[in-house]
C-alpha cells in the first residue's frame, strides 16, 4: 500500500498476520479519489450546491431548533454506523441525547451483529464477538463455521484455521458453496432459512451418540432440560427431510467436535440475519455448551464480527437502548453513572428508542421523525426494502449526511458534510476479539474537511452546549469514554492512549489503569450473576416468507471479495471495480434454463417488494431452488430492493438472508 506517495512498511499483527485483501490494500486509491467529498453541500433550488462550513452548520443547528421546537426532540433522528471509531459512536450518542434530547439514535450495526449479541447477552451474560484471542484458532483441531465466508470477506483470517483444515476438522456450513465452503473438509449446505433445524439435529446427535458433557453442563450451566425437551424432537432424519442435509452428516459433525482436543463454533451474519435470527444463533450456542466448549481453553464460541468497528460500535452509546460500556439505557443505576460524567439531570435523558429499521420506516409519518441526521452509513442502499425506505426519506423536512463520498443518501441530502476518513484521524477501534487498537493519523486532511468529533461539537455549540462538553480531539473524547464506560461490562477505564501508544494489547474489560486486560473470558465463570451459561430453549419456525407458486424461488444476499457493505467506497476504486464492475445473481443452470436465461444475460429477480436487475451467472454448485445477490450496487441493482424487512423480535435484526422471489429474463428498454 502506498500513502501520499510513500510506501507503508506492513508490521506483524497477530489478528491479521501482516496480511491485507484486496480492500485493504487498495484502500489508499480512495485518499486522493475525484469522488472525494472537500466541501459541504446545501441543497438549492433543486440541486446540491457548494457552501461554507458556518453557512452548512447554522443551517442544520437552526432547522433542528426548529424541528424540535415545534414537534418535540423525537422529531429529529440520528443514524450511526458500524465503522465509526469508539470516540465518535460515543460522542454521536452523546450528541443525541444530550444537545437534541431526542431518543431516535440506532445505527447500521443494527443489521449485522444485533442476533448473535442478543444470543450471546442471553446465554453468556455478556456479548462481545469473540471472548478469546483470534490466534487460539490457529491451535484448533475443529473449527465449525456456520453462516461465515471468510475467504471473501476477510482473507487474513482463513491463515488462523489452517491447522483445522489439515486435521481434516473444517465443517462450514452454508447453502452456497463458496470459496470457504471449498476449503472445507465437510460442507452442509441446508436450505435457506432452516439453520435452526440444523443445530437443533447436531445437538440431538450430540445427546444420542454420548457425546453430551454431563460433568461441564452440572457445573458451568443452567436450562438444559427445557432445550433438550424441544431438541429431543429434532432427530437427524427429521432435520434431513426439513433442511435437505443428510442424517449422517449431522452425526459426524457432532462427532468431530466432540473428538477434538481444542474445537469452535464459530457464527456470522449467514446464520445472524434471519427473523429469528437470535433463537438460531442461540440453538449453535446450546451445540457448544453441550460439548463444554465455552470458556474452555482452547475451545469456544465466538461471533465473526463484520464491519471495522463492529464490536466497538455496539458498546457506548450509539444503539437505540444503550449508554457507554454496554449499559442498558433504562437502567437507573447506569443512567446516574453516565450523567454525571456527562454534567446532566440523569431525567433529562430519553429512554430507547427505535430499532434502526423502525426509525427509517417511521421517518416522516405522523409520529415518527421529521428530520434525520446520518454518520457513516448508507440507508437508501443497505437497508431492508431499501425501495421503501428511500420513500421514507423523500418525506422528510431535513435530511443531513456526513461522509467522505457522495453515497446514494448523500445524493438524496438537504445538508452533506464532508469528513475525514482512516488515515487522516486518531482513534480507537475495538475488533472482533475485543482488543482495543489506536489507528493514528498518518497523513492531514484535504482542505475543507472535517472529523466527525468537529462537526459534532460545532453543531452541538450552535444548539447552545458548553463547547467543552463535545470536544474535537480525540483523546479528550476517549478520557471521557473510560470514565463513561468505567463499571459497565465493556468496561474502558484502565484503557489509555498512552499504554496503547506502549504497544499493550487490551482486551476489554480493563478496569483500572494496571489491569492487564482480559484477552479470555469465562475461564472461571460467565458473566450471569450465578457464574453460568444459560441453554436456551429454542425451536424451529422456518423464514418468514416461504416461497410460493407465484415466487417459487428464495433469494439470499452476501459480499463479494471485492467489494464492502453498500460500495459507496469501493465501487470508486478503480481496481475494484473493474473486477466487479456491477450486481449479479448466481443461479443454478438448470433453474435459469427454466427461466429461459443463460450465463450473462440480464435478469429480474422479483418479490413483494421490488425487483433487481443483475447479470446472471451460473453456478452448477448452487442450490437450484436458491439465487444469490451481493447487495454492494446502487439503483435498480440494489439486492435490497427484494429483501424482506421481517424482524427479529429480540434483536430487531431484519431477514436479509431469505425472501421469496421468481427469476425471469430483465426488460431492456427502448
Amino acid at each position: 500500500m502506498r500513502l501520499d506517495g510513500a510506501a507503508v512498511t506492513p508490521r506483524q499483527f497477530p489478528t491479521n498476520g501482516g496480511g491485507l485483501c484486496q480492500k485493504g490494500w487498495t484502500a489508499g486509491a480512495l485518499l486522493t479519489s475525484p469522488g472525494r467529498l472537500t466541501t459541504p453541500l446545501v441543497r438549492t433550488g433543486g440541486e446540491l450546491r457548494p457552501a461554507s462550513w458556518d453557512a452548512a452548520l447554522d443551517l442544520v443547528a437552526s432547522r433542528i431548533a426548529g424541528l424540535t421546537a415545534e414537534h418535540g426532540p423525537d422529531a429529529v433522528a440520528v443514524f450511526g454506523g458500524g465503522g465509526l471509531t469508539n470516540e465518535k459512536a460515543y460522542l454521536l450518542g452523546k450528541f443525541a441525547r444530550v444537545a437534541i434530547g431526542t431518543a431516535q439514535i440506532d445505527y447500521n450495526g443494527r443489521f449485522c451483529m444485533s442476533s448473535a449479541a442478543a444470543a450471546g447477552l442471553r446465554a453468556f451474560g455478556v456479548d462481545r464477538g469473540m471472548p478469546f484471542p483470534v490466534t487460539d484458532l490457529a491451535d484448533a483441531d475443529a473449527v465449525l463455521l456456520v453462516g461465515a465466508n471468510p475467504a471473501e470477506t476477510m482473507p487474513p483470517f482463513m491463515q488462523h484455521l489452517a491447522a483445522a483444515r489439515a486435521a481434516g476438522g473444517l465443517i462450514v456450513v452454508d447453502p452456497r458453496r463458496t470459496p470457504t465452503a471449498e476449503q472445507a473438509a465437510l460442507h452442509l449446505q441446508p436450505a435457506p432459512g432452516t439453520d435452526l433445524a440444523l443445530a437443533l439435529g447436531i445437538l440431538h446427535a450430540v445427546v444420542a451418540e454420548g457425546h453430551l458433557r454431563k460433568d461441564y453442563l452440572a457445573e458451568r450451566t443452567t436450562g438444559f432440560d427445557e432445550a433438550w425437551r424441544i431438541a429431543a424432537a429434532w432427530w437427524p432424519e427429521r432435520v434431513e427431510r426439513v433442511t435437505g442435509v443428510a442424517a449422517a452428516d449431522q452425526r459426524l459433525v457432532a462427532e468431530r467436535l466432540a473428538n477434538a482436543e481444542r474445537a469452535y463454533v464459530l457464527t456470522a451474519r449467514g446464520t445472524e440475519q434471519h427473523a429469528r435470527g437470535t433463537d438460531t444463533v442461540g440453538a449453535w450456542i446450546n451445540v457448544a455448551l453441550s460439548l463444554g466448549l465455552p470458556g474452555r481453553t482452547g475451545s469456544g464460541y465466538g461471533c465473526i464480527t463484520g464491519q471495522g468497528n463492529g464490536q466497538g460500535g455496539r458498546e457506548h452509546g450509539q444503539k437505540a437502548d444503550q449508554l457507554p460500556g454496554y449499559r442498558r439505557i433504562d437502567d437507573p443505576a447506569a443512567r446516574r453513572h453516565v450523567a454525571a460524567v456527562w454534567g446532566v439531570d440523569p431525567a433529562a435523558l430519553p429512554g430507547p428508542g427505535r430499532s434502526a429499521y423502525e426509525l427509517l420506516d417511521a421517518l416522516g409519518t405522523e409520529t415518527g421523525p421529521r428530520g434525520l441526521l446520518v454518520f457513516g452509513s448508507n440507508v437508501v442502499v443497505s437497508a431492508p426494502d431499501s425501495g421503501r425506505v428511500a420513500d421514507r426519506l423523500s418525506t422528510l423536512d431535513l435530511l443531513v449526511v456526513a461522509d467522505l463520498v457522495l453515497s446514494e443518501t448523500a445524493a438524496r441530502a438537504d445538508v452533506v458534510l464532508p469528513v475525514t476518513q482512516w488515515a487522516e484521524e486518531d482513534g480507537t477501534m475495538t475488533n472482533l476479539e475485543g482488543r482495543i487498537l489506536l489507528r493514528r493519523k498518518a497523513l492531514p486532511a484535504p482542505d475543507g474537511v472535517r472529523t466527525d468529533l468537529e462537526v459534532l461539537h460545532g453543531l452541538a455549540v450552535r444548539l447552545g452546549q458548553p463547547a467543552e462538553r463535545f470536544p474535537t480531539e480525540a483523546e479528550a473524547v476517549f478520557e471521557e469514554l473510560r470514565r463513561a464506560s468505567a463499571g459497565g461490562p465493556a468496561d474502558y477505564s484502565g484503557v489509555s492512549y498512552a499504554r496503547l501508544r506502549a504497544g499493550e494489547a487490551l482486551h476489554w474489560p480493563v478496569p483500572g489503569d494496571d489491569h492487564p486486560g482480559t484477552p479470555r473470558l469465562f475461564l472461571d465463570r460467565f458473566a450471569h450473576p450465578d457464574g453460568k451459561a444459560r441453554f436456551v430453549a429454542v425451536d424451529h419456525s422456518g423464514p418468514a416468507e416461504p416461497p410460493d407458486t407465484e415466487f417459487p424461488l428464495q433469494a439470499t444476499t452476501g459480499r463479494v471479495l471485492q467489494h464492502y457493505q453498500s460500495g459507496a467506497q469501493t465501487r470508486l476504486v478503480a481496481e475494484l471495480a473493474a473486477v466487479v464492475p456491477e450486481a449479479f445473481v448466481e443461479v443454478h443452470p438448470d433453474t435459469a434454463e427454466r427461466a429461459g436465461l443463460t450465463d450473462g444475460d440480464l435478469a429480474a429477480v422479483t418479490s413483494r417488494r421490488g425487483a433487481v436487475r443483475a447479470r446472471v451467472r451460473c453456478v452448477p454448485t448452487l442450490r437450484p431452488d436458491l439465487v444469490f445477490l451481493p447487495f454492494h450496487f446502487p439503483d435498480a441493482q440494489r439486492a435490497n430492493l427484494i429483501t424482506i424487512p421481517a424482524l427479529d423480535p429480540t434483536s430487531r435484526m431484519p431477514e436479509f438472508k431469505v425472501c421469496a422471489v421468481r427469476l425471469a429474463k430483465a426488460e431492456v428498454p427502448r
